[in-house]
């Protein structure tokens, strides 16, 4: 959701503050936003100089150029996607003190507004905004009044909101220091030389460094030139983990590809590479080195559930196939939302599969709490470090695909099956399901699969071609079976995302009951063939049900193995995919999914980077 940095240097005024925020939020704009702003503090000016604009950052930049600020010596900077009130300009964050000393940013909702808003107004507090934030930039300036100092003023306030927030602060009487606060809702400590920084996430900062701290649950982070520090929300000193982010600012850049959705289907093979390294030791047998686990826990297991949303939850469904397969431990699939309030069936030999890019998603963070307190271990794949889920799960699986910053996720859909794969077969091998030499035969498999990857985009012309043909229509099908019914629910995802139209994805054994009213002549329909190499009768089944299809006038669009001549006689087209084993092939079959729907949006002047009404992290329920 909204995007935040923050940012103090040298306590020389210039423009540098501004320059890397701004330049934080640019790079922070995958995340959704509605508007823009920044707010400057310097030991030269007794008040806070902000500036915000609704919209892209664009505006904002055009304003800054228009009437520059202050130099400076500490910034914060916001981009807002709209909770409470429209998204306008003054609706926009950062917020002021009423006395314009102070100014505040925040990510999140507080739910106990209204009862504090009530408060405020009785003691006098004019309001300017419809928002939420207000509240808390007036309880902070109120609390700092009596305090004289910002951290203590936060930590006092961040006892007082319910919901979930990350708060940054600058005041006027301290131009060398940012105080931030988060509780449900991320936020990182970028290290600098003389100069440090805070965000929403390490794309914020990373041009300037690669040196972070983690920050926890219910912590609040002050940093000036020269010092962090941290405590929790009752005062008490914390020592925060230190890492070093593993990619660098080119990572989150286009490459050359005219969108960062597009680079990110090309960086798909070595996403899935990186994914798979380091996995095995020197007798080849799987080691998962984050999962902190007992071996002796993970063996009494006889239920495994997959927590997730939207993408990551087709990724699970896939994972369901895989891990009963080759473990024989049955998997349920939960979408996350729905799983804490139906009551579910989780106890001390339930495993908690949650999967997340961001490691933020909130209904995720709320679900994984929530086995836990049911006794359950829950294992996180995240592609996200220093995030929330993985720290508050009892083991991470991380994918490292790098940063995705196209709202449609692609890289990591593709990281997050080849995690689910490796630990599948890492359980497999653990619980003894599958001899060693079976185990190595399939993680062969995957360690090939990689070149397959890149073979599917080399082939993508075609697909690019037939998408943009059909930029204008309305509405399209997608139908698979086995593991190929996650991969057409994902496709009919992507095309609604991007496209805004029709799509949707549909077992394709439940055509007959009751999905086939929709077909009409000219309809398109794609659907994923399984290999004949596989089971014959799921195959030839998917043949009857494309052969239904065309009878009524569809026009088929199949993914097919190469080789499988038996869909040619009732293929409109046909978007081959190298052979793999059936359960590794969504890792194939998605592939023209994404590249059509990419296509097919671009082809419609649509910006396939930031679907309206879309974020890329989820962080409120």
């Amino acid at each position: 959701m909204c995007g935040i940095v923050g940012y103090v240097g040298p306590q020389t005024p210039s423009a540098r503050p501004v320059d890397v925020v701004v330049e934080g939020l640019r790079r922070l704009e995958y995340r959704g936003y509605d508007s823009a702003g920044v707010a400057l503090v310097s030991p030269d000016l007794d008040h806070v100089t902000a500036a915000k604009k609704s919209g892209k950052l664009v505006n904002l930049v055009d304003e800054l150029e228009a009437h520059p600020l202050a130099a400076s010596t500490a910034a914060i900077g916001h981009t807002r996607w709209a909770t409470h009130g429209a998204p306008n300009d003054v609706n926009a964050h950062p917020h002021l003190s009423e006395d314009g000393r102070l100014a505040l940013i925040h990510n999140g909702i507080v739910e106990n507004f209204a009862l504090l808003k009530e408060e405020l107004l009785a003691a006098g507090v004019t309001f300017l905004s419809e928002t939420d934030t207000e509240v808390a930039a007036h309880l902070l300036a109120r609390a700092h009044d009596a305090t004289g100092d910002l951290t203590e003023a936060m930590r006092q306030v961040a006892q007082r909101l319910d919901g979930t927030f990350t708060l940054l602060a600058v005041h006027a009487d301290s131009p060398g220091t940012v105080v931030g606060a988060r509780h449900d809702s991320p936020l990182v400590v970028g290290l600098g030389d003389g100069e440090n920084f805070l965000g929403s996430d390490v794309a914020a900062f990373i041009a300037h460094t690669k040196e972070a701290l983690e920050l926890g649950q219910d912590q609040i982070a002050t940093i000036t030139p020269h010092e962090v520090t941290v405590m929790d929300f009752d005062g008490n000193p914390v020592e925060p983990k230190r890492f070093t982010v593993d990619w660098d600012a080119a990572a989150a850049e286009k490459g050359g590809f005219g969108s960062f959705m597009d680079k990110e289907i090309h960086d798909q093979p070595q996403a899935v590479g990186d994914t798979l390294l380091g996995r095995t030791d020197l007798q080849g047998d799987l080691v998962l080195d984050d999962l902190r686990i007992d071996e002796a826990v993970l063996r009494t297991v006889d239920k495994i559930v997959v927590i997730a949303c939207g993408t990551a939850a087709y990724a699970g469904h896939v994972a369901k196939y895989a891990i009963e397969h080759w473990c024989r431990i049955p998997v349920e699939v939960e979408l996350a939302h729905e799983f804490r309030y139906r009551d579910p069936v989780v106890n001390e030999k339930t495993l908690v599969v949650a999967i997340t890019q961001s490691g933020e998603t909130m209904d995720t963070l709320m679900a994984v709490r929530h086995a836990r307190e049911q006794g359950a271990k829950v294992i996180s794949i995240v592609n996200t470090h220093g995030s929330t889920i993985p720290r508050e799960s009892d083991a991470v699986l991380y994918t490292h695909a790098g940063p995705e910053i196209a709202v449609a996720s692609t890289k990591a859909f593709l990281s997050q099956i080849t995690a689910a794969y490796l630990l599948g077969l890492y359980l497999a091998q653990l619980r003894g399901n599958k001899f060693p030499d079976e185990i190595a035969e399939i993680y062969e498999a995957l360690r090939a699969m990689p070149a397959k990857i890149q073979e599917v985009i080399d082939r993508g012309g075609r697909v690019r071609e037939i998408a943009r043909w059909m930029a204008d229509t309305s509405s399209v099908l997608f139908l698979g079976r086995h593991v190929g019914f996650p991969v057409a629910m994902e496709g009919a995802l992507k095309l609604k995302e991007l496209a805004y139209i029709h799509a949707e994805g549909f077992a394709a054994g439940e055509l007959k009951h009751g999905p086939i009213a929709l077909i009409e002549p000219g309809q398109p329909v794609f659907v994923v063939v399984p290999s004949p190499r596989g089971r014959d009768s799921l195959h030839s089944k998917v043949i009857s049900n494309i052969q239904e299809i065309r009878a009524r006038g569809a026009r088929t669009l199949v993914i097919a193995e190469d080789g499988d001549d038996a869909v040619l006689p009732f293929a409109d087209e046909v978007f081959w995919v190298p052979q793999c084993p059936t359960l590794l092939s969504p890792l194939l079959t998605v592939v023209p999914l994404q590249i059509f729907a990419c296509e097919l949006a671009t082809a419609r002047g649509l910006d396939v980077d930031q679907p309206r009404n879309l974020a890329k992290s989820v962080t409120v329920e």
